[in-house]
C-alpha cells in the first residue's frame, strides 16, 4: 500500500477546504495508472465529476442519506442532493451499505447498488473496573453513546429516562463541544442520575462500557449500517434502539425498539432483563462475527472491485468494436 499525500487546507477554510482535497486528489490521480478509483462518500468529491480519468473505474461507496441528516441547513441539504445525483451520474458501479439504501437508489434513480455493509471487530476482554471508574457498578447502569446531532435523538431518550422512576444512572459519552451538545448539556444537567462523561477514544474502555450496561441506547435514525451499532453489537450489549428500517435490518428481532421519549421512559420503568435477552446479546455478538466481521467484508469488496473491471473493460471493448465495424 501507498499512501500519497495531497494538500488539505482544511486547517485555512473549515468544512470548505476538502472541496479543495478532493479536487487536489482527483488531479493527482490522472496523473496515475489507477485502474480502480473507490470512492467513500460523495459529499465534496462529485462536482468535480467532470475531471475524473477516463478508461478509469469509477466506484462510489454512497455512505448515508446525507441529505436527510436534520443537522444541516435546508441549502446544505439541498446541495447534498445534488452531490448525490452527480455521484450517480459519474460513477461506473456503485456500493450501499444497507439494503435500505439499496432500495432507495432502485426506487429514486433506477439504479443497481452492490450491498457491502460496514464492518466491526468482535471484543471478548471487558474490563468491570471501567465502569467504576464513572461511579458505576457492571451490569447496573444505562448507557448512551453518540454524537451529539439531532438525527440520533439523544434529547428523546434522555427526555424519557429523565420521566422514568429508575434510580439507575445514565452514562452519556460524546463530544458535546457542539451547539447541539451544549444544549443538552444545559437541558439535563438538574437530573443527578444523567452523567454526562463527555468523549472517550480508547477503544477498550468504550467497549467495556457497552458490555457492562444494564441497556444501551442507539438513537441513530439515518444512514446504513451504523458502525457504532456494530460495535454494541460486538460487545454484547443489549440495546434499545430507534425505531427505523436501517437498525431492524441490522437487529432485526435481537432489540428493542423506541419511537418517542414516552416509549422509553414506558420501557425502563417496566423492563427486567433475564434468560431471553442473554439469547438476543449473543445473535447480535454471533452476527458480527460472522455477517458484518471485517474480513468479510474486505473480501466482497475485492471480489466487487474485480467483477467491476472486468464488466467494465468487456463493455469498452465492445463498444470499441462496434464501432470500428461501422
Amino acid at each position: 500500500m501507498n499512501i500519497v499525500h495531497c494538500f488539505d487546507p482544511e486547517y485555512l477554510f473549515g468544512s470548505a477546504g476538502q472541496f479543495i482535497y478532493d479536487l487536489n486528489c482527483i488531479m493527482d490521480a490522472r496523473e496515475r495508472n489507477f485502474d480502480v478509483i473507490l470512492q467513500l462518500g460523495y459529499t465534496s468529491s462529485s462536482i468535480w465529476g467532470l475531471l475524473f480519468p477516463e478508461n478509469v473505474v469509477i466506484i462510489y461507496n454512497m455512505d448515508g442519506l446525507e441529505w436527510q441528516r436534520a443537522k444541516y441547513s435546508k441549502l446544505t441539504r439541498r446541495f447534498l442532493l445534488y452531490a448525490e445525483r452527480l455521484a450517480v451520474r459519474f460513477s461506473n458501479f456503485r456500493i450501499a451499505d444497507s439494503p435500505v439504501i439499496q432500495d432507495y437508489y432502485l426506487n429514486k434513480y433506477n439504479i443497481g447498488t452492490e450491498y457491502i455493509a460496514y464492518g466491526a471487530d468482535v471484543f471478548n476482554s471487558a474490563d468491570e473496573e471501567v465502569p467504576r471508574a464513572f461511579g458505576v457498578e457492571p451490569g447496573d447502569y444505562l448507557l448512551l453513546m453518540a454524537r451529539m446531532e439531532e438525527e440520533n435523538n439523544i434529547e428523546m431518550v434522555l427526555n424519557g429516562f429523565r420521566d422514568s422512576r429508575t434510580s439507575r444512572k445514565m452514562l452519556v459519552v460524546g463530544n458535546f463541544s457542539n451547539q447541539h451538545g451544549q444544549y443538552l448539556k444545559n437541558k439535563f444537567s438538574g437530573d443527578a442520575r444523567i452523567v454526562f462523561v463527555g468523549a472517550i477514544f480508547e477503544q477498550e474502555r468504550l467497549h467495556s462500557l457497552k458490555a457492562f450496561s444494564f441497556l444501551y441506547f442507539h438513537g441513530h435514525s439515518t444512514g446504513g449500517t451504523n458502525p457504532s451499532l456494530l460495535e454494541a453489537m460486538a460487545s454484547r450489549a443489549l440495546i434499545l434502539a430507534h425505531d427505523n428500517a436501517f437498525n431492524r435490518n441490522v437487529l432485526g428481532g435481537d432489540a428493542y425498539y423506541f419511537s418517542s421519549a414516552a416509549g422509553v421512559r414506558e420501557f425502563v420503568d417496566g423492563f427486567v432483563r433475564g434468560v431471553a435477552e442473554e439469547g438476543m446479546t449473543g445473535r447480535n455478538f454471533e452476527k458480527v462475527a460472522e455477517r458484518y466481521s471485517w474480513p468479510n467484508v474486505i473480501g466482497k469488496y475485492d471480489r466487487f472491485i474485480l467483477r467491476s473491471v472486468f464488466v467494465f473493460r468487456n463493455e469498452r471493448n465492445l463498444v470499441y468494436r462496434r464501432y470500428s465495424r461501422e
